[in-house]
C-alpha cells in the first residue's frame, strides 16, 4: 500500500511541475516578441482610437486608411490594427493601442506626435493581422509630412495611387491617410 501511494505522489509532483514549466514558458512566450521587427510592442494594448494623453499640449496626428487584400483591390473589414510609438518627450513606448477596421475595411486613430530614437526620424509602428497572418510595418513622420519605408514599398506596391501616405496640416494638427495591405 505504501509503495503504490509513494509512486501515486511521485507522479503528482511530477504532473504538476510539468504543468507549472509549461506554464511559465507559455508566459513568457507570450511576453516574448520576436517575431516583431520593431521595439516597443505589446501585444495586451487597450482597444481604442484615442491615443492622446490629455496632459499634453503639443502637436496631434489623426491617422486614417484603408487595408486591402494583397492583390491591393479589395477592402478588408475587421482587420486588427495594432498601433505604437515613442511617447512625446520620453523614450518609453506608452502610446498604443488596438483597433479595428470597419466593414468597408477603414480605420482610424489619433495620436500625439511622437517622439524619435536617435539619429532617425519619429515613427508610427503597425501590426495589421486577421485570423489567417500579420504584417508588420511602419510609418516615417518628419517636418515635410509622412513617409513609407522601401520595406513597405516593395509589400505593398499593388496599392497603385493609394501606396504613398497623404498628408494634410491644419495649425496644431496633421491628418495623414495610410494605406497598408496584408
Amino acid at each position: 500500500m505504501e509503495y503504490s501511494r509513494r509512486k501515486f505522489l511521485q507522479k503528482t509532483v511530477l504532473a504538476s511541475t510539468s504543468i507549472a514549466l509549461l506554464s511559465n514558458i507559455q508566459l513568457a512566450n507570450a511576453f516574448s516578441f520576436s517575431n516583431c521587427p520593431f521595439e516597443g510592442y505589446n501585444s495586451y494594448a487597450e482597444e481604442k482610437n484615442d491615443l492622446r494623453n490629455p496632459f499634453l499640449s503639443g502637436k496631434q496626428i489623426s491617422i486614417k486608411g484603408q487595408i486591402f487584400d494583397k492583390t491591393g483591390t479589395n477592402l478588408l473589414p475587421n482587420v486588427c490594427i495594432e498601433v505604437w510609438h515613442l511617447s512625446p518627450n520620453s523614450k518609453s513606448y506608452k502610446h498604443r493601442a488596438k483597433l479595428k477596421t470597419d466593414t468597408k475595411g477603414n480605420y482610424h486613430f489619433i495620436t500625439d506626435f511622437p517622439n524619435k530614437e536617435y539619429g532617425k526620424s519619429s515613427r508610427i509602428y503597425f501590426k495589421i493581422s486577421n485570423s489567417e497572418t500579420y504584417y508588420f510595418t511602419e510609418l516615417v513622420i518628419n517636418s515635410t509630412g509622412a513617409h513609407i519605408t522601401d520595406k513597405h514599398w516593395y509589400d505593398n506596391q499593388l496599392l497603385d495611387e493609394h501606396l504613398f501616405p497623404i498628408t494634410e496640416e491644419f495649425e496644431n494638427s496633421s491628418t495623414i491617410t495610410f494605406n497598408i495591405t496584408l
